[in-house]
């Protein structure tokens, strides 16, 4: 099946994001629009107007109702999912980085990028369910991390705030306190800037993070145990984990300004799957011209998985269908049909 090309963007793409239910997708680009797309068929609904500069993240509340989204215009703005309203600005005094919705969508944690003589921060802001009641105030600021943090995310019941980014640390705060609990060993942890992190499904029992030192890692979210580390010949932009299967997924790759742009292979922009437990790679798919920015598995996964492959300005979309047992993948076999979307 030929893949589905998704155009709307102008810009790269940041970060891509599933609702619950998985048949929205939402993206953010550095063009200031994040944008909402039927998954099934790519069909573009909307965009959300309103940024004046970059979106790097987003979230969609449980119910699909509110989206929040970070910029760097120094706003982080919760939208009406349906209508595309603006519901509040939360205003800031640095470019927002990262957003995540509690469970409950009670809460949100943001971070902020360190900017002139402000440092770095998680921010955690209060949702109220009427919009008109909604205040700007946090119920929690966290600063001091060295270096901008490029993800926060809840931890597991969300006691705790896991946070990775520039100085290669993961950390694990307490949500009510802000106090540190734990932070990575640097003998085992990453050896440069931490890029990404993502996740379980499961109520966050674990979580990946993917660096810059050509390695991602797989982390008890309770213990900051080190559990799997996956090891590949490129930067890791991307991580994520199959909502079902034991599978991880790496994306990334040379920035393209440093790389011949006569053959892809130099950059080494390639998708890469792993077995989760065994930590071998066990498939891969070639052939992009960029470096991939961002990956999100459908979270249904009751048929197939759609994985979501972004480099530049396009995402294209593709089912592969196989039969239970094989996966029609170039050089990948697994054991249930995985939709893998390509550009």
């Amino acid at each position: 099946m030929r893949p589905i090309l998704m155009k709307g963007h102008e810009r790269p793409l940041t970060f891509l994001r599933y609702n619950r239910e998985g048949d929205l997708l939402f993206s953010c680009a550095k063009d200031h629009n994040p944008t909402v797309w039927f998954a099934d068929n790519g069909e573009r609904l909307g965009t959300y107007r309103g940024h004046n500069g970059a979106v790097w993240c987003c979230d969609v509340s449980r119910d699909s109702m509110r989206l929040i989204t970070a910029s760097a215009d120094q706003s982080v703005k919760l939208w009406n999912v349906q209508t595309g309203a603006q519901l509040h600005t939360f205003s800031f005094n640095s470019p927002a980085r990262s957003v995540d919705f509690s469970v409950g969508d009670k809460l949100a944690v943001i971070t902020t990028d360190p900017f002139m003589e402000v440092t770095s921060a998680i921010n955690v802001k209060r949702i109220a369910d009427d919009p008109s009641q909604q205040s700007g105030e946090s119920v929690l600021t966290i600063t001091g991390p060295a270096g901008r943090i490029n993800r926060a995310v809840w931890g597991p019941l969300n006691r705790t705030i896991i946070s990775a980014g520039e100085d290669c640390v993961v950390r694990i705060w307490d949500s009510e306190t802000g106090k540190l609990l734990k932070e990575s060993d640097p003998e085992v942890g990453h050896k440069k800037p931490i890029s990404s992190l993502t996740k379980s499904s499961d109520d966050c029992s674990h979580f990946l993070t993917g660096s810059l030192d050509k390695s991602a890692k797989l982390w008890d979210a309770r213990t900051l145990t080190l559990i799997k580390t996956y090891r590949t010949e490129r930067p890791v932009n991307a991580v994520e984990m199959s909502p079902l299967l034991d599978h991880v997924v790496l994306g990334g790759g040379q920035d393209a300004s440093s790389v011949t742009t006569t053959d892809h292979r130099a950059g080494k922009f390639e998708a890469k799957f792993y077995d989760k437990i065994l930590q071998e790679e066990i498939g891969g798919v070639k052939g992009h011209f960029g470096p991939i920015n961002a990956l999100a598995f459908n979270p249904d996964g009751k048929s197939s998985f759609k994985v979501y492959k972004v480099m530049d300005n396009n995402m294209e979309w593709c089912l592969l269908p196989g039969s239970a047992g094989t996966v029609r993948l170039p050089k990948f076999i697994g054991s249930s049909p995985i939709g893998l979307a390509v550009n």
